[in-house]
């Protein structure tokens, strides 16, 4: 980025699921993952504005609060102290203005010119929340703007705003003593970083709040100084001074700076909510109260469940794929296409590798367009609605005594239902965790016992094809292997459980446009990315073929996959292809479904979902917790799954005999 642009940075800011990245959409035309539930943006993402080429847009994740605890609101912080910003929108919700004014206290003591968007304007009218908004922008002396985001309402308002852009007035009056050591920390920040891209007494609140990123960017400018023979060093400055402000405070000082924002921001939202109508709650507030009810809510689950394996299990694994695979490939395109390499190339090594029993068309192309594509597609879909529908959230709520058992929040079912999607994507949304105890638990789980769309796709269908009792019990398995393995990893790796604080988005509708655009986006990806390990791994399963390799694998592990999970020993060249993804292993499986009894068909699918995680979801556990937390992981993973499988096989011989 040129200087230039970025001094013409404008900064999204806001809390979790109040539309900032939809408002991105809206003003500068660039496509983020938009969904209905808190944590989406786990990094700053940034394009040109549409309204002015010169200025640059970011995207910051969603904040709880600042002082900053999380990754998501670490990021944020950064960005405000690193960009050289023109201004920042605060992103609000409308409907709850006084956890807005809470954020917005803070960011008017940053010293940056700011506009506030009070979007959702549209369901705070349908709840009788009227706000005030010229008494409001008078009262913190910046434009104000109500928005909705979803049906670009009030967007040139906004664009017109931030040209007008003004420093908030301060909200914050703290007692005389707490002000005396803000204003004794300001000045030495003054004096270590003449010209901070923040307010000084911004930066003050932040440091004595415990913000570890604004710590960290202190110390880091205060190693820098110098001060005259006999002074203290900057660091050891800024720690006197945060000793003192500590001891001076009576309690805890954080809590105490918390609280006077949390009183500021009730003060000012009580003076201009005008009005709250009280009527019979609206059908979407019935709905969100009854799926998170301790005794609905259940119910309700599991008709979602069913639902979403009608659809992709069924609908997408049995219909599509029957459609796709026996009337379009088998039926069409394989045999002209293996007329054309007969007719082109002939007899040989060239026309296996393309049309033969490990041909990058008849199996690589095949198993990706004709078996996984239709899945896929259906699973994206069924996912994107659950996503807009506000329902994910309140996922959080309901797994949250479940997931006390494993040491975690419900807050650590978001990533394991993104790994539902992808398992590589989800544990990179892992940050929005807020502890690295509660990340490595959550990764160990993503990486044994979620499968990723496109194997859970093959799942269903193979096994809604067997019965419907054969897709319950592997659900169990999986479901109880969780459980299991996440009490254990909970009592070995040490720390404490956080307690769960999320924000629950209203129950909508969902807009089927943006559900289209996020399967289309997916689905982009998975032909982009995917396509090429099919095609790899099917030109690696034919080099292993051609030199005579496959053969003494599959002979090599026949005692272990013949003899301990009662397979053919044909599905040795599955867990082959599972090192190289999922859900090609799963596929492989698939394939041989005709030669499968029930019970095979069983504990096939429960191995190779507990099997070693793909290629890139193994890089990615690298990226997130170190090559030695990696390899540690798979060491414990392959052997306990062909353990597990195993257990299954004997047990199910034993019930179904």
């Amino acid at each position: 980025m040129t200087t230039s642009s970025a001094a013409n940075a404008i900064l999204l800011v806001g809390h979790p699921n109040v539309g900032k990245s939809v408002l991105f959409h809206r003003l500068t035309g660039a496509y983020v993952n938009v969904s209905n539930y808190p944590g989406t943006t786990v990094e700053v993402t940034r394009a040109s504005a549409r309204f002015d080429r010169e200025a640059m847009l970011l995207d910051t994740p969603g904040v709880l609060a600042l002082p900053s605890r999380s990754d998501d609101e670490r990021a944020t912080m950064r960005a405000l102290l690193n960009e050289s910003s023109r201004c920042l929108v605060q992103v609000g919700d409308a409907k709850n203005l006084r956890r807005t004014l809470t954020l917005t206290a803070l960011l008017a003591e940053l010293g940056v010119p700011m506009v506030l968007a009070l979007n959702m304007h549209d369901e705070a009218a349908a709840r009788g929340v009227m706000v005030d908004i010229p008494a409001l922008s008078e009262e913190l002396g910046i434009p104000v703007l109500a928005t909705v985001a979803t049906g670009g309402e009030g967007i040139g308002e906004l664009t017109h705003g931030l040209g007008h852009a003004q420093h908030a007035e301060a909200l914050l009056r703290y007692d005389p003593e707490i002000e005396a050591d803000i204003a004794a920390m300001a000045a030495a920040i003054t004096r270590l970083a003449p010209h901070p891209q923040l307010a000084a007494r911004g930066l003050a609140i932040l440091y004595l709040g415990g913000d570890s990123v604004v710590a960290d960017w202190l110390i880091e400018r205060a190693s820098e100084s110098h001060p005259p023979g006999g002074l203290p060093s900057g660091r050891a400055q800024l720690e006197i001074l945060r000793k003192n402000a500590i001891d001076h405070a009576d309690g805890d000082l954080p809590a105490l700076l918390a609280r006077e924002r949390t009183e500021a921001a009730d003060a000012l939202a009580t003076s201009v909510i005008q009005r709250a109508v009280k009527s019979s709650p609206l059908l979407s507030q019935r709905l969100g109260q009854y799926v998170v009810h301790p005794v609905w809510g259940v119910p309700i689950l599991l008709g979602v469940l069913y639902a979403v394996y009608q659809f992709v299990g069924v609908f997408g694994a049995s219909v599509l794929v029957g459609l796709m695979e026996k009337d379009l490939f088998e039926g069409i395109l394989n045999p002209a296409f293996t007329h054309l390499v007969t007719a082109l190339v002939g007899p040989g090594w060239l026309q296996d590798l393309l049309v033969g029993q490990y041909g990058l068309w008849t199996m690589g192309m095949t198993y990706a367009l004709a078996l996984i594509l239709p899945i896929v597609t259906t699973f994206f879909f069924a996912f994107g609605v659950l996503e807009d529908s506000g329902y994910l959230p309140r996922l959080t709520v309901i797994a949250n005594r479940l997931f006390s058992l494993i040491g975690l929040n419900g807050r650590a079912v978001l990533p394991m239902v993104l790994g539902l999607g992808c398992v590589t994507m989800a544990t990179l949304t892992t940050r929005i965790l807020h502890s690295r105890r509660e990340r490595l638990i959550t990764i160990f789980l993503l990486a044994l016992a979620i499968p990723c769309s496109a194997q859970l796709g093959v799942v269903l269908g193979m096994l809604g094809g067997v019965s419907f009792t054969a897709v319950v019990i592997w659900a169990l398995a999986m479901v109880g292997i969780l459980l299991l393995s996440g009490f254990l990893a909970a009592k070995l790796i040490p720390g404490r459980r956080i307690p769960l604080v999320t924000e629950l988005p209203p129950m909508r509708l969902p807009i089927f446009a943006n559900v289209f655009k996020k399967t289309g986006g997916r689905l982009k990806w998975y032909l982009i990315e995917v396509i090429p390990l099919f095609l790899l791994g099917t030109f690696i399963m034919f080099a292993l073929d051609k030199s005579g390799a496959l053969p003494a694998i599959i002979e090599a592990g026949e005692p272990l996959v013949s003899g301990w999970l009662g397979l053919p020993k044909e599905a040795s060249a599955a867990f082959v292809m599972g090192f190289l993804r999922r859900d090609f292993g799963a596929t492989g499986l698939f394939a041989m479904a005709h030669s499968l009894s029930p019970i095979q068909a069983v504990v096939g699918m429960i191995t190779i979902t507990l099997f070693i995680p793909c290629f890139a979801s193994l890089m990615m556990m690298v990226k997130e917790q170190g090559a030695k937390v990696a390899l540690g992981m798979v060491a414990v993973i392959v052997p306990f799954a062909f353990f597990v499988g195993g257990l299954f096989n004997i047990l199910l011989r034993a019930l179904w005999s």
